[in-house]
């Protein structure tokens, strides 16, 4: 067997591993309305594909579908082969609802029932 591919082959197989990764993840990143699928996480950066990638730089989002995961502040720090690494100056864990500025008292009804 030759170890010679030719650089269409090559090229196939890059754009197919590209879209196996795409696919596997519904990690993605969204900067303003543009929303980039994210091909590795971690938790101190993340990589999307460079051929598509923006120069990004500051507050983005990260959703997992249509969750809202993380509200993270970003730079782009290196290119790694084919994928633009971000990595995180602070990444939040975002939250459905607004922080309690008091401490829950464990024993207090969750509801009230109406007196008949």
């Amino acid at each position: 067997m030759s170890e010679y591919m030719s650089k269409e082959v090559r090229e196939g197989l890059e754009m197919a591993r590209k879209a196996q990764l795409a696919k596997r993840s519904r990690l993605r990143v969204q900067v303003g309305d543009e929303i980039y699928p994210i091909l590795r996480f971690s938790d101190k950066s993340f990589a999307i594909d460079a051929e598509n990638a923006p120069h990004m730089r500051g507050l983005v989002d990260i959703f997992d579908g249509g969750r809202h995961m993380y509200q993270a502040l970003i730079v782009a720090t290196s290119f790694d082969g084919h994928a633009m690494v971000y990595e995180f100056k602070r990444n939040t864990v975002a939250s459905d609802r607004a922080p309690l500025d008091f401490e829950r008292d464990e024993t207090a009804p969750i509801a009230l029932l109406p007196i008949s």
